[in-house]
């Protein structure tokens, strides 16, 4: 009995052991936050660094440590862009690398257009480079991992980017069908998932407006089927749905109407002189009677096998792969805004690089939300002063009865 008791202790010992191993290996990894910026203190300048060899001083706007006209709270102030037709680059270190690996991207700021913006972006960058990233020449010609935001020019041109690089292409893949985006006077959230299992997602204001599979939505991947090359249309074979009907016969003087003859209405002019004028002729009109060239009329072709179709095959380049999602795979060290606008007034804020959707959507809720009512009403209350100006200006302009006296006797 001793013996006993002692191999079941044994054996609760060894499984108190094993469940202790397997409840930490289950337990999900912390989550990390490589950039939270809210521009709420004066200290953001130390953060965050202009431009300033990108493009020649001159055409380089200036930005704004200001909540903008319209806000909740006059204390909580963002960056804005402040100087029309102009270019604007700023950027900041991340607090720590992000690396792809079995990590989740997310990436999410605030956008307000207070200008009733025309043309320019307003997309972020997230960037490679690590200490050998150049602040100050940081622009479009800068490489970057992702490119994500919205971007208006134009009445057709209103879209939210989103731009993948693929290290394994050399190359940036633009989304294959454009993501809608918000073009109003108020501030909107925008949020980009991309997730490990190859998957991503687009909100804005936390409402999802494109998600799917990175392989359906860019061309990371070459197709899975291609024509096959030793494929062709065999020579007798017939597309052509309809055929000339060969019974049909060109009537017997079909070639000897004329396109035009004498208008029949039109009478010589009583004051018309033969010796003078020359011998009149009836203007011209367009003959009732004709019917263009001549063509048989078609028919079912009894040949007809319908459109050929090249036969496809199995692509041998196809391969899938795993690490699409892992635009970072070097490592993304900045953030940073490269714009080009002309009309401005574009305000960011409350930026949140983050592996967890989670700690972007509390993050949201502590910021955008929060002051998302407040905002809007005192946007409302702005329009509806200027409304009224305008109305007590159109008014002012109006002519009393004092204006018309003498009025009259000008005339």
């Amino acid at each position: 009995k001793i013996i006993k008791h002692i191999f079941h202790f044994y054996l609760n010992m060894k499984f108190a052991a094993f469940t202790s191993v397997l409840s930490l290996l289950l337990v999900p990894a912390a989550a990390e936050i490589y950039l939270k910026e809210q521009f709420n203190d004066e200290a953001w300048t130390s953060r965050w660094t202009e431009s300033s060899k990108w493009k020649p001083k001159a055409e380089m706007g200036a930005w704004k440590h200001t909540a903008g006209e319209w806000y909740a709270d006059e204390a909580d102030k963002g960056i804005q862009t402040s100087e029309d037709a102009r270019f604007y680059g700023i950027s900041a270190k991340l607090d720590k690398p992000f690396k792809s690996a079995d990590k989740d991207l997310v990436i999410q700021y605030s956008v307000k257009h207070e200008q009733n913006l025309d043309c320019g972006g307003a997309y972020i960058k997230l960037l490679p480079g690590g200490s050998k990233f150049d602040t100050a020449k940081f622009g479009g010609e800068t490489p970057y991992s992702v490119m994500f935001g919205p971007d208006i020019c134009g009445s057709s041109n209103k879209k939210t980017h989103v731009i993948l690089n693929y290290d394994k292409k050399e190359d940036n893949l633009l989304i294959k069908k454009e993501v809608s985006t918000e073009t109003d006077d108020l501030t909107h959230l925008f949020t980009l998932i991309l997730k490990t299992d190859n998957t991503f997602e687009v909100l804005i204001d936390n409402k999802s407006v494109r998600k799917g599979k990175l392989e359906d939505e860019f061309d990371f991947l070459p197709p899975k089927e291609i024509k096959d090359p030793e494929a062709s249309k065999p020579e007798d074979w017939v597309d052509e749905a309809q055929m000339p009907d060969p019974e049909d016969i060109k009537p017997e003087g079909y070639d000897d109407i004329s396109e035009e003859i004498p208008d029949p209405e039109a009478e010589k002019p009583e004051d018309w002189d033969d010796e003078d004028d020359g011998e009149w002729e009836a203007p011209m009109i367009d003959n009732p009677e004709y019917k263009g060239p001549w063509e048989p009329k078609m028919i079912d072709n009894p040949e007809y096998k319908g459109k050929w179709k090249h036969p496809k095959i199995p692509n041998p380049e196809y391969a899938y792969d795993d690490a699409m999602y892992k635009v970072c795979s070097e490592e993304c060290t900045h953030v940073g805004f490269e714009l080009w606008q002309v009309k401005t007034g574009t305000l960011f804020d409350d930026i949140i690089v983050t592996d967890s959707l989670e700690e972007a959507q509390k993050f949201a809720e502590e910021t955008f939300f929060k002051k998302q009512d407040a905002e809007k009403e005192m946007y409302d209350k702005i329009q509806q002063e200027k409304k009224d100006t305008e109305m007590e200006d159109v008014g002012g302009e109006d002519m009393g009865d004092d204006d018309y006296d003498g009025y009259e006797d000008e005339f």
